[in-house]
């Protein structure tokens, strides 16, 4: 492993030499690509460097337990320990960086909510969802748009579509598709029994241009007034937009914006969006039947979290976590969730690859 990251340095300095190259400077595609590979390269680079300090402390202090002064070896003994597990730490943290990375993890995502069983209740659940991720991405400074929203009788949704656009944000959200499920007293419940509703997250990688190639011959396209609450224009114009993809039978609609041309693009981008998913999970499924066992969770089938509100209770029943204050929750406090599974899914990737090796 230290050859490896002795390599990885070795490059990172490299790419940072290049950085004040006038040529490299010169070529804003260039440019592009060495700032990004050595951003990537970045928190591997400064741990392994930290990881070097540490060692060579640990070496030092072990040397002088064999001094002669007797405060010089008590002091050495003391801060053993300390260094012994800082080391171990960063040795597995190591391991996990140098962990082959998601491709998609670096991209933007479309977030849709679906309102699942429980009736009208599970539309407020899903409204609530969207606005907890929603919140959440405030809260990270990343910038969203609501592509689309389908309200229930109720207040609630149906389904709602919304594009998260920064870095990095596949990698902090894809552990959230799946079932979500709440157990609560709904207020039209005159007996005070509690109900169990349920809404489905889907995360999806932005396509690129790139990546999904789409024929417009295979494309049908809609148009409609807008329904919801609108704005002006909204409403009286046929500006929303609704594409039927011929081959797969994938549809998407947009109505957010009062341009039907702005609408189009954007439905664009959801079909593209959901035909690369489409695509992953195809390799993906692929592969599992190669192996015969599945690499990680997330599974839309699956009931992944519990949201208990009579015991102000988060359960995600995957990794065994549980949060409590709801309220903040709900308002987008999920940072801590958030991690928890990223950490649990870094670490039983490793397990695979060692237990593979």
């Amino acid at each position: 492993m230290d050859e490896k990251l002795q390599e990885i340095e070795q490059r990172f300095e490299r790419l940072t030499a290049d950085l004040g190259n006038p040529e490299v400077i010169g070529d804003r595609a260039r440019f592009s690509q060495v700032a990004k590979e050595r951003a990537q390269l970045e928190q591997l680079v400064e741990t392994f460097r930290e990881y070097k300090r540490v060692k060579a402390d640990l070496e030092g202090n072990q040397a002088l337990l064999q001094d002669s002064d007797t405060d010089v070896r008590a002091m050495a003994k003391e801060e053993l320990p300390g260094l012994q597990e800082r080391l171990s730490r960063l040795n597995e943290l190591l391991k996990i960086l140098l962990l082959p990375k998601d491709p998609n993890d670096e991209r933007s995502v479309i977030l849709e909510v679906r309102a699942g069983a429980g009736g009208d209740e599970a539309g407020l659940f899903a409204a609530e969802l969207l606005r907890m991720y929603l919140r959440y991405a405030e809260r990270k400074g990343w910038k969203f748009t609501l592509m689309d929203t389908s309200d229930n009788a109720a207040g609630g949704i149906k389904d709602a579509s919304v594009t998260i656009e920064g870095a990095g944000i596949f990698s902090y959200l894809k552990y959230e598709s799946g079932v979500h499920r709440v157990q609560r007293v709904p207020a039209t419940e005159a007996q005070g029994r509690i109900h169990t509703s349920t809404a489905t997250i889907s995360v999806m990688p932005e396509a690129e241009d790139v990546d999904i190639r789409i024929d417009p011959a295979d494309i049908q396209m809609d148009v409609m007034r807008s329904t919801g609450a609108g704005g002006q224009s909204v409403n009286t114009t046929d500006s929303a937009v609704r594409l039927t993809h011929k081959p797969t039978g994938v549809v998407v609609k947009c109505q957010q914006e009062k341009s039907q041309i702005k609408n189009r693009v954007m439905a664009l981008k959801m079909l593209r969006t959901k035909l690369y998913e489409m695509e992953l999970e195809k390799q993906q499924s692929v592969r599992d039947a190669q192996r015969k066992s599945q690499v990680g969770t997330g599974d839309r089938s699956e009931k992944i979290r519990t949201y208990n509100f009579p015991q102000d209770r988060l359960t995600d029943h995957r990794i065994g976590l549980t949060r409590h204050n709801l309220a903040a929750v709900m308002d987008g406090d999920i940072e801590d969730v958030i991690v928890a599974c990223r950490t649990f899914f870094q670490a039983e990737a490793l397990r695979q690859q060692q237990a593979q090796a």
